[in-house]
Order: structure tokens, then sequence, then C-alpha cells
């Protein structure tokens, strides 16, 4: 680790957040005539992996100067007067509970630059692509580095609006039904946590987030805990997504184009979750006392409901798509940190917090892969893909085909890789939840999670034998194996799938201490 002071940290932080805005800003002007290149679409998507590569670096230095000896201190804090009259501040901070989804943030959309300039999906200007991506990447920097309630609400919001027109303007097939129904969920889900947390600020006299979690503020009643509760809960929860809050989900990754895909898995899904953790378990324990059964229960429902919907999709002659499969996937794999949440406990948290770095990691993967898979045989249909003899991608594409089969064998959470430990984790969590819940109806749905965890590997080992394996018919089409940009788009996320496996240490040093914290000030 190297020593920066604090106002470089300031700095860094600062600028991870507001930088992206400034590089959508500067898209959309003409470029200069010295950087267009061989043709001003190439220019822009350059710029594209230059401002992104800029804030993944400066990540990467706030990283190495973090204080890892107290990661449960706010580091890098920015606190400036905004809105007076509301009380409303500029206030940024980080600690080991949001580094990592920093980090994983600038490292996804720095991969979907990078594989869009060689990849552009098929849409308008480029132009609008490369600004759209940078403010969704803005909006979801600020949701995981701001200390403010509103100022949360409207990062939280921010990355609506780029989304939606990334799937209605760059997607595939039903794109405009997709993108409505991913807008109408999200923006009502939203209203409903707005009134959360004005409630919360306007009974505790702040919205300072660190405050309130650490300061006792007798207007948070009990009865005033469940309402903001259930208020903020119901639009994390379409976020995140929750079962049965989810079906807006399947319909936006199918349209979506790739890198839409990767971003929505890999990023925006998570803020849901970390809304749950930042906000609702400090600030409104008792709340969350209250719902935690109803929460686990409806996580496990979506374990159950999504392993269910894949399988039905990879059974033979079921036209099922294997983007909506995936989609179908992270019902499932968010229902683990959301059980994990739900345990109140130490270990389900870190569980929960586990989770959603390795889900980031190893469905942004699945994505790029499915879209390459897309790219050269014009389907993601697994009927089509597994005609006869099946895809033999083993055969066909070696590398490819290895890459997928890794993923798959990641995501259902073989030992040794990153999607191991969050779930194990949440399953222990939900082992011995908070003392205040009840044990019995935790150990139930402890059993059914894991029972969750067979049918993942049951659909995920289809899908490799549907799509990987069968023998190479010389009348069948050739397929590229793995480009060398795509080598490199996909090579961080298999390593750091492998590192957090074997080395769970890194992360869970980061995030443990700020958890235990977390639940130290935010008791009553």
């Amino acid at each position: 680790m190297i020593d920066i002071s604090e106002s470089v940290m300031q700095v860094l932080l600062a600028f991870i957040v507001v930088g992206p805005l400034i590089g959508a800003a500067a898209a959309l002007l003409p470029a200069p005539p010295g950087l267009k290149g061989k043709s001003p679409d190439q220019a822009v998507l350059r710029h594209g992996v230059t401002v992104t590569g800029a804030v993944l670096i400066a990540a990467i230095v706030l990283t190495l100067g973090f204080d890892h000896d107290h990661p449960s201190k706010m580091q890098a804090t920015t606190d400036i007067s905004w809105i007076p009259a509301l009380d409303v501040r500029i206030h940024l901070g980080i600690d080991g509970i949001s580094l990592p989804l920093l980090v994983l943030t600038a490292l996804l959309t720095f991969l979907c630059a990078l594989y869009s300039y060689f990849k552009m999906p098929a849409g308008p200007s480029p132009k609008a692509f490369v600004a759209l991506v940078l403010v969704l990447e803005s909006g979801t920097l600020a949701t995981f580095a701001v200390l403010d309630l509103l100022l949360f609400f409207l990062a939280f919001e921010m990355v609506l609006i780029p989304m939606y027109f990334l799937i209605a303007r760059w997607g595939g097939e039903q794109r405009q039904a997709a993108a409505w129904k991913f807008i109408l969920y999200t923006l009502l889900g939203s209203v409903v946590m707005l009134l959360g947390l004005l409630l919360i600020g306007i009974k505790a006299g702040t919205f300072d987030m660190v405050a309130l979690a650490t300061d006792n503020h007798p207007a948070l009643t009990t009865s005033v805990q469940v309402i903001a509760v259930l208020a903020i809960g119901i639009g994390l929860a379409v976020k995140t997504p929750m079962w049965p809050l989810h079906s807006w989900l399947p319909d936006a990754h199918t349209a979506a184009p790739t890198v839409g895909s990767v971003l929505l898995a890999g990023v925006l899904l998570k803020m849901g979750t970390y809304g749950f953790v930042r906000i609702l378990l400090p600030i409104t324990p008792d709340g969350m006392s209250t719902f935690a059964p109803y929460l686990a229960a409806f996580a496990v429902v979506g374990i159950i409901y999504g392993s269910l919907a894949c399988l039905a999709l990879a059974k033979q002659g079921a036209k099922g798509d294997l983007k909506r499969l995936i989609a179908y996937s992270s019902v499932g794999h968010m229902g683990f940190v959301l059980l994990g949440i739900a345990s109140m406990t130490p270990t389900g948290v870190n569980g929960a917090l586990f989770a959603n770095i390795a889900h980031g990691l190893i469905t942004g993967l699945l994505f790029f892969l499915v879209g390459a898979l897309k790219d050269r045989t014009g389907t993601t249909d697994l009927d089509t893909l597994a005609q006869q003899t099946g895809a033999a991608l083993y055969g066909k594409a070696p590398r490819l085909g290895g890459l997928l089969a890794f993923a798959a064998v990641a995501s259902l959470g073989l030992p040794g890789l990153a999607g191991f430990w969050g779930e194990m984790l949440a399953l222990f969590g939900a082992f011995d939840p908070a003392d205040d819940l009840n044990r019995p109806a935790f150990l139930t749905f402890m059993t059914i999670a894991a029972f969750g965890t067979l049918l993942t590997a049951a659909y995920m080992l289809v899908v490799v034998r549907r799509v990987c394996m069968g023998a190479v018919t010389q009348e069948g089409p050739k397929l590229a194996d793995v480009q060398s940009y795509e080598f490199a788009a996909w090579t961080p996320l298999v390593v750091l799938t492998v590192i957090a496996g074997l080395w769970p240490k890194a992360l869970l040093g980061l995030t443990d201490p700020a958890v235990q914290q977390l639940f130290a000030g935010g008791t009553r």
C-alpha cells in the first residue's frame, strides 16, 4: 500500500464520481482533427476507453492509498453544504463496504468500453452510446460514494435514463417493451423509496447517513422505522431484484446489448442490496428486525423460482434464450445476497457483500461470452445452438467453450472460485441469525436455499452439456475462437474470480471490520 494524503484521496474520489460526467459532455463535442483517427466514430469510442481507463486507474490508486488497517473508518471524505434550507450536503466517503463496489464498477465499465471499441453494438450514433455509458458509470459510482440520503436518491435515479436508452436504442428484439418495463418498475419503486428517505430525514432532523447510523435518534421510533423500511425496501427490492418484483429483469437482459447486460447485472443490481446494507441495517435496525423474516422468505422463493425457471429454459425443445436463462439465474443469486442481509448478522452481511462482488465478476463474464456467441451464430436460442449433436463449442472454438464452462461452474458455486464463499457465508448467517429473529424459520430458509444450490448446479451443467459438448460435423458452420480484444476484456474477470475464490481474505478483510462497525453503530 502507498501513503497518500487525505486531500489527494478526496480529489481522487471526487474525480471518480464527476470524471465520467465531464467525459460524457466531452463525448458529445466534435472530435479535434488530430484525434479523429480513421473516423469520428472511432475517436469517440477511443475517448470512452480513455475516460473509463482514467477512472479505473484513479480507483486503483484510491485502493492503494486506502488505510487497510482501519477499513471501518470513512476515508477520502468531502462534506460541503449544497442546499442549506434542506440541510442537504455533498458528502462523499468510502469504507470497506463501498470500496470493492466502487472498484468493480470502474473495472466493468472500462472493460465494456474496451469491448465496445472493437465491437460496437448496432444502433444510432456512437457519440450518444459513449455519453450514456459514462453517465451510467457516474451515477453508479456516486451511489456507492455518497453519504447523504437525498444525494443517494439522486444518484440512484441517475442511472435509469441512460440504461433505458441503451436498451431502447441499441437493444435487440422487443427492446422498446423491455425498456419501458424497466423504467416503469424502477421509477414506481423509487417514488415509494423517496417517501421513506424523507420520513427518516425529517424525523431525525438530518439526511447525513453517517450521523444517522452512529447517533441515537429518539424520533426514529419502531413504528417510524417499520414504515421507512417498508417504503425504502420496496424501492431497493425492485432494483435488486427481489421476487416477485423481478419480472422486468429477464426482459431487460434479453433485449439489452451485450454491454448493457454486463453493466445491468454486474453493477446496477448491486445498488439495491448496497442500500439495504448502508441505509436500512444501521439506521432502522428495529424496522429491519420486523421485516427480516419476510425478506428471507422472499429471498429463498427467488432462489428456487430462478433455478426452476432456468431449468425450464434449459430443457430441450423449450426454445429457451441463453441470455434470459442467465437473467433468471441472477434472481436466484441475488436471493442469496438478500438472505445474508436478512440474517442481520456480520457473517450473513459479509456473505452478501462477497456474493455481490462475485456475481458482478461471474455474471458479467457470462453475458460477455453469450454476446460473443450471438455475434458468431446470430442467435442465443438454446435449441438452435444445440441442434442434433450440440453446439460442440469445445471442438469448434475450444477457448470460447472452455471459458463458458469456467463461468458456468463459477456461477454454480464451485469451491475455489468466487461464487462459493458468498453463498456459503449467507447460509451460515441464516443458520445462526440475529438473537431477536426466529431461528427455526431461518433454519428452514437455509435448508431451502441449500437445495437451490443443487438446482443451480443442475441447470448450469445442462447448459454446458448442450452448448459445449457434441461431435463436430464436417458440414457444420465454423466458429471463430476468442479474439485478442475479447481476451483483453475477459481475462481480468477470470483472474479476479480465481483470486477471490482462493484468497477470500482479500475481500473479507475489507468488509468485515466495516460490517462489525455498522452493527455496533446501528444498535439502539
